[in-house]
């Protein structure tokens, strides 16, 4: 089989199948990084056995076995390795019950057995079991109150769905060599801690269920609108952000923030069939044809809205603002249950982005209020709210900063500064279809 064909099938199973394959495979290892190694060999093996051998009916599953067979055998290597030992090494005196505790953790921790604990037959495990059930353990994991917050998210962008450090960095506006120390800090605490692979008991899941959401949210946002590369949208990360808040409002069914981000999911990528014409041209959501988009969607998103407003989770009390999912999830669901665009209520989504910058006071919340400001009161006005956070430092690598000026100045007539803010955008901008609109937009600059 041609290299070539082998290579796009692996790197099509790296999109879609990383997490099932990390995750069942730390089932096996309770080691991130062990795991982690075991993963990546099964992936580098796949480019050599699927030329010979011809690509597998199920990459996933066969990704899974070679993965999950190296990490036992690497388990199997070490018991041998600890047995031996004894032998090996005279000791001085024999082990008390301290040291027999040391060595030893209890059911579910972030250890390797050791010597107190009864050896394992790992040859009878399955290949793939309950998949999705691996995945929520591996992020609630991740999304252990040892860590930092966004060390959380940032962790499980990283192992859950197979980012690259970089792509992380991107999401968290912050440098990679940043971002590549604060992971490495989280794996190691993790094995420090001992922190337990499983879902949390009922008790534990409020504090723990808001790092969570915010991983699934930059998870679609992500694949919304993909950092970098040919395609405006990555699907896989679509699916599986999508995929996760299914299964989180089934663990979680009366948690209004829950329910509301799976609306502000399922609201947003309503509109994915109109977001590229024909020729792969962006559409801004004015040139939309909204007949593409899907009804069904909108309509389970506009009753999860509902659901999310009207319920209250710990720290919405009477008075209370509403949590930021449902604020967004009400955004989305004013952009979607719009028949037109110039049936927009713009004036809502201002007043909506200004009680999300109340409850969760952000950089990006503020640009987008901004613009909403623009379309509710002229582009002069957007400008002015946009130059307001021209020192913000977190807004000083974000793209959509001064493309969001660069067209407000074009409606304005200010050609040279708008050929300026576009060039500035272009060279903050790494995805093909987004840099093909800035081009030529920038070009029709020069047209009368």
């Amino acid at each position: 089989m041609r290299s070539a064909e082998v290579a796009a099938a692996v790197a099509d199973a790296h999109r879609r199948e990383w997490a099932y394959v990390l995750a069942a495979t730390v089932r096996v290892t309770r080691d991130l990084d062990v795991a982690e190694e075991c993963v990546q060999e099964a992936y580098a093996r796949a480019l050599t056995a699927w030329a010979a051998e011809g690509i597998p009916a199920r990459p996933g599953g066969w990704l899974t076995t070679v993965a999950r067979r190296r990490a036992i055998d690497l388990l199997r290597r070490d018991a041998a390795l600890r047995r031996s030992l004894p032998l090996l090494i005279e000791d001085e005196a024999a082990p008390g019950p301290e040291d027999e505790a040391a060595s030893s953790c209890g059911p579910g921790t972030w250890a390797r057995p050791g010597p107190g604990m009864p050896a394992l037959d790992l040859t009878d495990l399955p290949v793939v079991e309950g998949a999705a059930d691996d995945r929520l353990r591996l992020i609630f994991t991740c999304c252990h109150p040892a860590l930092a917050p966004e060390t959380r998210v940032a962790l499980t962008l990283r192992l859950l769905c197979g980012l690259t450090t970089a792509e992380v960095a991107r999401a968290f506006l912050v440098s990679e060599p940043t971002m590549a120390a604060r992971i490495t800090r989280a794996k190691k605490k993790i094995t420090a801690a001992r922190i337990p692979y499983r879902v949390p008991p009922p008790a534990e899941l409020p504090e723990r269920v808001d790092a969570v959401l915010t991983v699934v949210h930059l998870l679609f946002t992500t694949g919304h609108t993909a950092p970098a590369g040919a395609d405006l949208v990555r699907r896989d990360l679509v699916e599986r952000a999508l995929d996760l808040a299914r299964m989180l409002r089934l663990l979680l069914p009366d948690d209004p923030d829950v329910a509301s981000l799976l609306a502000l999911i399922l609201l947003t990528d309503a509109r994915a069939a109109g977001r590229v014409g024909p020729d792969g041209r962006l559409l801004l959501l004015a040139e939309q044809d909204r007949a593409q988009w899907d009804r069904a969607a909108i309509d389970e998103g506009i009753a999860l809205v509902r659901q999310g407003l009207r319920r209250r989770g710990p720290g919405h009390g009477p008075g209370r603002l509403p949590g930021r999912y449902p604020l967004m999830a009400a955004i989305a669901a004013v952009h979607s249950g719009s028949p037109s665009w110039a049936d927009t209520d713009w004036r809502e989504i201002v007043g909506l982005y200004g009680l999300l910058a109340e409850r969760w006071p952000s950089p990006v919340v503020a640009l987008n209020r901004a613009v909403a400001i623009g379309f509710a009161d002229g582009p002069a006005a957007g400008l002015a709210a946009l130059d307001d956070l021209a020192t913000e430092p977190q807004l000083v690598g974000y793209g959509y900063l001064p493309a969001a000026r660069a067209d407000f100045l074009r409606q304005l007539g200010r050609l040279g500064k708008a050929r300026l803010a576009y060039e500035e955008a272009l060279a903050l901008t790494d995805n093909s279809v987004e840099r093909d609109f800035l081009t030529t937009r920038l070009r029709q600059l020069d047209q009368p």
